[in-house]
């Protein structure tokens, strides 16, 4: 039987570690990738994808009752049902096309069936009582939204004592590209001061460690997952190359319409991208961060 779901009434518990930071200014369409039916299906394959260092021996083995913070379309959720088939997963998300489109998909995995449960909600003021959840899952949600540790203040709020939260997030400075390819870095450097500008961070990988810290989480771990891709992988560097072009082209025309980067940037980070493709001796890396902690 599956577990009831968490009605959704909110409680207070007395807050631990210091206040958070003043909150940035929240503004429409701060998603630079978009709510296109492609960018569903781009979600999806980055999913599988990063699977394999997303999901690595996640603690959630004796877990019931999950949190997921950010669902989206349902992507990483589907995951996490495949690998637990004893979680029953609560998928948050601010998006209402995002919920829709993550119920029609998990409602046609039959594993699924009867073991998530999907809500409207930000993720800074989650519609939760305390100690609502054993476990708690995030990944690439704190660089989108506004005030990073009052998101996490909120996760420590709802989840019991000893459960574990895994956080995964972009340290966006960490990407390198050779041949030199300068039209993509100047368009990595107007994709991520956009977000910034939006009221995201793209580089909150880094600070997951102090966000923990100072919420009063314990048993703290972080761990730099890199993507370092050369001739000793060939397959997997032409594999990952074709995925990050998708991701870089999905915030084109969000970046171009807002007028940060021209035409001629994009024109020549595409070709770009194409020769690193072919070159024999091309190197990708790139890092993000996952943490891994407990509330006391």
């Amino acid at each position: 039987m599956p577990r009831p779901v968490p009605k959704p009434v909110r409680k207070t518990r007395p807050q631990t570690g210091p206040k958070t930071g003043p909150k940035r200014r929240a503004r429409p369409g701060r998603y630079l990738h978009g709510y296109t039916a492609g960018e569903e299906d781009r979600l999806r394959r980055q999913a599988a994808f990063l699977a394999d260092a997303v999901h690595d021996r996640l603690p959630f083995r004796r877990c019931r009752a999950l949190l997921e913070v950010g669902c989206g379309v349902g992507a990483q959720t589907e995951i996490l049902l495949r690998h637990f088939p004893l979680l029953h997963v609560t998928g948050v998300d601010r998006d209402v096309h995002n919920l829709g489109r993550a119920r029609v998909h998990l409602q046609g995995c039959a594993f699924a069936k009867g073991r998530f449960t999907l809500q409207q909600a930000p993720a800074e003021t989650l519609p939760f009582p305390v100690d609502a959840f054993d476990g708690a899952f995030l990944c690439w949600i704190l660089e989108h939204v506004d005030d990073p540790a009052r998101t996490l203040a909120e996760v420590r709020r709802v989840l019991r004592a000893g459960a574990p939260v895994v956080v995964n997030e972009v340290m966006n400075a960490t990407f390198f590209l050779d041949p030199y390819s300068p039209h993509t870095l100047r368009y990595w450097r107007a994709f991520n001061d956009t977000q910034l500008e939006m009221g995201g961070d793209p580089f909150v990988g880094a600070k997951l460690g102090n966000l923990l810290l100072g919420l009063g989480f314990t048993d703290i771990h972080t761990e730099v997952k890199t993507f370092h891709l050369d001739n000793r992988s060939p397959g997997e560097r032409t594999e990952f190359l074709e995925y990050w072009s998708e991701l870089l082209l999905s915030g084109a025309p969000a970046l171009a319409k807002a007028g940060k980067v021209p035409a001629d940037v994009v024109d020549g980070m595409q070709q770009e991208l194409q020769r690193v493709a072919r070159d024999p001796d091309a190197v990708f890396w790139y890092s993000f961060v996952q943490a891994r902690a407990r509330v006391p």
